[in-house]
């Protein structure tokens, strides 16, 4: 089995006690890990892969406590450096009644955005590995060519690149500069995960289909849509693989999107996938593969946080029988 690289933000969720109310409201916190590729990388490793995080952490209580957390979960830390120029990064959530959430964010910059490209390897990625990101550290800083230089480095080494928009508006100066960014970095992915949310602004148009085919473009072998409890679809070679989600009573949906990508990635790793053989093999396992990541995020939404909750392999396959 490869192994799966992940990178960008790791952070400090300071989730409410209370649902319900404005987040100037809450009065009291409780401190979680987050930060949707770290997410991925704790999913995968729950699940029995292999799975590393390329970040940076502030010399401070919170990035220590982030590194235990990965080490307790057994995300290999070696890839990840220290700095004392900007602090570990802090996201405060308010909750509403349904467990959906708002965020405010506190990092201009945060350690995370002063990774280097010159800290990346390119011998760090070998043929079978998976490259994971997402759309919140492609803001202008040295982690977006960070970000450049890895997947150029994985996929030239025959690893196959995933992307995950997860689309966090008040974290770009203007709407349009975070959308140009994403269709910017979507042709250099394999495999492009978006939720029913975020396709219309991305892909500029209200129908589902065209907006879907619109992201094939470049490298993009296929396209995973996330529709929450309703389940998920998986499109390749002009096919539409659709599954239905798992009804469980939810408490905080924070994660669980990446439990999906956690669960999705990790059965094509354990499928042994390769830029060659990827949309044959979703194309003749995709159910098995839904069903996994539908139940990987369905159980992320059962607890507080994201780390906390994300559910190991006995549960995801115990709730899919």
């Amino acid at each position: 089995m490869g192994r799966l690289f992940s990178i960008g933000e790791i952070l400090i969720d300071f989730i409410p006690h209370q649902k319900g109310i404005a987040l100037k409201d809450v009065v009291s916190f409780t401190r979680v890990p987050g930060g949707a590729p770290a997410n991925v990388a704790v999913a995968v490793a729950k699940f029995g892969g292999t799975a590393s995080l390329i970040t940076k952490l502030g010399e401070d209580a919170f990035g220590d406590f982030l590194l235990e957390q990965l080490i307790k979960f057994g995300v290999e830390t070696d890839k990840i450096s220290r700095t004392k120029e900007a602090n570990t990064g802090l996201a405060f959530v308010s909750l509403r009644e349904d467990g959906e959430r708002d965020f405010s964010f506190y990092r201009k910059p945060s350690a995370d955005l002063l990774l280097e490209e010159s800290e990346v390897d390119a011998d760090w990625f070998n043929q079978g590995d998976f490259l994971h990101f997402c759309s919140v550290d492609l803001v202008k800083s040295p982690m977006k060519q960070a970000h450049i230089k890895a997947i150029q480095a994985a996929k030239t080494r025959g690893g196959i690149i995933s992307f995950d928009p997860n689309v966090r508006l008040p974290l770009w100066d203007d709407p349009q500069e975070c959308r140009k960014t994403i269709l910017d970095f979507l042709p250099m992915a394999h495999i492009v995960k978006i939720s029913d949310e975020e396709l219309e602004f991305i892909a500029g148009t209200a129908d589902e289909q065209q907006a879907v085919r619109s992201l094939f473009t470049g490298d993009v072998k296929a396209v995973v849509l996330t529709k929450g409890a309703e389940g998920a679809d998986v499109y390749v070679q002009n096919k539409k693989y659709a599954s239905k989600g798992y009804a469980v009573e939810v408490e905080d949906t924070t994660g669980a999107g990446d439990a999906f990508v956690g669960g999705f990635l990790y059965q094509l790793l354990d499928m042994n996938a390769q830029q060659g053989n990827l949309a044959s093999l979703l194309s003749e396992h995709h159910e098995k593969i839904l069903a996994f990541a539908n139940a990987s995020g369905a159980l992320a939404t059962t607890g507080k946080g994201a780390l906390s909750s994300l559910p190991a392999k006995e549960q995801v396959l115990q709730l899919i029988k």
